[in-house]
């Protein structure tokens, strides 16, 4: 029943190592000079106090900031301060500040945004936090609805990137710039009515860490009732570096889950990456990795507004995780040049002249070369806030969804109608990709809102994307569906129903069967070995992410 699978699938094992042998200290933290200042998140088991800081500060480090999220902070700390740092009992562990980075019209009617704007859903009254590089306050697109603002870099309050913007147009932009005769196409966002909390994590080259990152996020919590903030957009990442259980990042993102936020997370860009012979299996991007969040890969709209002909973007970033196996990404969405806000600051317009729009549908009056408003971006990035937007208008419609079941009811209404494979060409380079349409490149599916609205079922339980597990002895690999699960087991949905047959998933919740060709298999790969079967346990996973593929897109 199934088409050939010659795709390798890596399921990444491996405990951290201690620091000097201390449990606590993440392993990364051993290749530090220990006479160098090394910033570093410390989590303790309870909030922290001023005699915390002090015993840091003693010990010649430097306060930062408080991470609330996760009851942490960051702090700059000799390294050789750190194994007996870790020996208080009050922290828990202690990891690197890691870097991260940004995740680089016919979109909205594609998903079938359009037709709920028909309904009156606007996404009016829902507030989202832009976890970003900062939104152009003075875009006539987004202008009157940025309610809050918050720096968490050092440079000045605007949108020096253009990354952000991007994505808050791409969400809830009005269109109010490509709107009237001089324009064929109103370029109006997912939920054009939304109102914007502006956390700045991002600098000028769309570069961040964690610590700013989940100092933003714990801000979105604090400022929950206040502004009404229902979603969080993610549209960032860095690779794992271990289980999503043990990232502070993920602990973040899980904070803001509980306490009644839908955090969507961009899957990453690293579809392509074949550096451990996977064919960019296992290449998803945390906090995408955590799986009570929703994680979103890229499509190609390819100049339609019908979802058919659409095709998987070949740099989107495939699953399972590393080191925890889960079943990511969740949904895909449009992604692959998509036209959307443009600062005035912008650095990757400057960067990336290709990005500006000439098509003359966009061109605003009196501008003979290109739009100075709207741009065009490629990634998993501009896809997360097609699912943000999606989620505002699912509230908005019932402000009593919580964020499980917000997340399956997007995934249960996504379309599942997808060929085997597909190909695609890199504009620049000319060089081919062949994509399979299995569950760990398309998830559940490709986001269908109006069939997400129109949808009344309210699950009952957690929406926690499922691990899958290897057996060599039948060749399988198969979900692992817990107890109090929405597609766990004795419960309504099956994953029959939530990922389908397309995806390769049959009613008993085997992924992949033993009649599938896996490929040559019976030899070492990397650090891992391949068994017959073409699996990989391996130890590692690729890092990073291409984001100057992405920014560009792919034919």
């Amino acid at each position: 029943m199934f088409r050939t699978f010659r795709s390798i699938l890596i399921l990444l094992t491996g405990a951290l190592a201690a620091f000097g042998g201390h449990p606590k200290v993440d392993r990364d933290l051993e290749k530090e000079n220990p006479e160098s200042m090394v910033d570093v998140i410390i989590q303790y088991k309870r909030p922290p106090t001023a005699g915390h800081r002090q015993k840091v500060h003693d010990k010649g480090g430097k306060h930062k900031r408080d991470l609330s999220a996760i009851k942490g902070s960051h702090y700059a700390v000799p390294a050789k301060a750190l194994a007996e740092l870790a020996n208080d009992p009050d922290v828990a562990a202690i990891s690197p500040d890691r870097p991260l980075r940004s995740m680089n019209d016919i979109t909205v009617a594609t998903v079938g945004a359009d037709l709920a704007a028909n309904y009156g859903y606007d996404g009016t009254g829902i507030g989202v936090a832009v976890i970003d590089s900062g939104i152009a306050y003075d875009h006539e697109d987004l202008k009157g609805r940025i309610v809050y603002s918050q720096n968490f870099v050092a440079e000045k309050m605007d949108d020096l990137y253009g990354h952000g913007s991007h994505v808050a147009g791409i969400l809830g932009g009005s269109g109010r710039k490509s709107h009237g005769n001089a324009f064929s196409r109103n370029l109006r966002g997912m939920a054009p009515n939304v109102n914007f909390i502006d956390l700045r994590v991002l600098d000028q080259n769309g570069s961040g860490s964690d610590s700013s990152v989940i100092a933003a996020i714990g801000q979105a919590i604090a400022l929950k009732a206040k502004y009404n903030i229902r979603v969080i957009n993610l549209s960032l990442g860095r690779a794992p570096a271990g289980s999503y259980a043990n990232d502070p990042l993920c602990m973040a993102v899980e904070a803001a889950w509980k306490a009644g936020i839908v955090v969507v997370a961009a899957a990453g860009n690293g579809g392509r990456d074949n550096s451990m012979g996977t064919s960019g299996y296992g290449t998803i991007t945390a906090p995408g990795n955590d799986p009570y969040v929703i994680t979103v890969g890229a499509m190609k709209s390819m100049t339609t507004t019908s979802r058919w002909d659409d095709r998987i973007a070949s740099y989107s970033a495939k699953g399972p995780t590393g080191f925890d196996h889960i079943v990511k990404p969740d949904l895909v969405a449009p992604g692959n040049r998509i036209v959307s806000v443009l600062g005035k600051e912008a650095n990757l317009d400057a960067s990336y002249p290709r990005t500006r729009v000439e098509n003359n549908y966009y061109k605003s009056r009196g501008d003979s070369n290109n739009s100075p408003d709207y741009f065009q971006l490629s990634g998993t990035s501009m896809a997360t806030p097609v699912v943000s937007g999606a989620a505002a208008l699912m509230i908005q419609r019932d402000p009593s969804l919580t964020p499980d079941q917000v997340k399956a009811r997007l995934m249960k209404t996504a379309s599942k109608t997808f060929p085997y494979s597909s190909t695609a060409t890199d504009p620049v380079t000319g060089a081919t990709y062949t994509s399979q349409y299995d569950i760990f490149t398309i998830g559940a599916g490709y986001v269908d809102v109006f069939a997400a609205i129109n949808n009344d079922e309210k699950a009952a339980g957690s929406a926690k994307s499922p691990a899958v597990v290897f057996d060599s002895l039948g060749k399988t690999v198969s979900l692992v569906l817990g107890q109090g699960v929405v597609w766990g087991s004795g419960v309504v949905w099956g994953s029959g129903v939530v990922w389908g047959s397309n995806a390769f998933v049959s009613g008993t919740g085997v992924v992949w069967g033993s009649g599938v060709v896996w490929g040559s298999g019976g030899s070492l790969q990397g650090t891992g070995v391949v068994w017959g079967s073409g699996v990989v346990w391996g130890t590692g996973m690729p890092t990073g992410e291409a984001t100057a593929i992405a920014i560009n897109g792919e034919n």
